[in-house]
């Protein structure tokens, strides 16, 4: 196994990473960010109202990408497991 394989090997994990928690820091990013300017218009100060709808939110989230972030997971974690010869030896 070269430097170079390792490199491809670690970006794709990144790639993977970012690309199945995207959606859901998305999700919670604009959620926090709505109750934020709902907060600050209406002068509520309570910290405990930005987490539930948030966690409402993500859940929600998970729900509806749950099923491709597992694809993408599985996917390189076969890919992985499918050249482990290649890489090991």
């Amino acid at each position: 196994m070269n430097n170079e394989m390792v490199i491809s090997i670690a970006e794709q994990a990144i790639w993977v990473i970012l690309l199945a928690s995207g959606p859901l820091l998305l999700v919670a990013l604009i959620t926090g960010l709505a109750v934020s300017i709902f907060q600050a218009t209406t002068q509520i100060q309570e910290q405990t109202l930005a987490f539930v709808p948030k966690i409402v939110a993500v859940l929600v989230a998970l729900v509806f990408f749950g099923p491709w972030m597992l694809s993408q997971v599985t996917s390189y974690a076969a890919d992985i497991f499918e050249n482990l010869i290649r890489y090991i030896g």
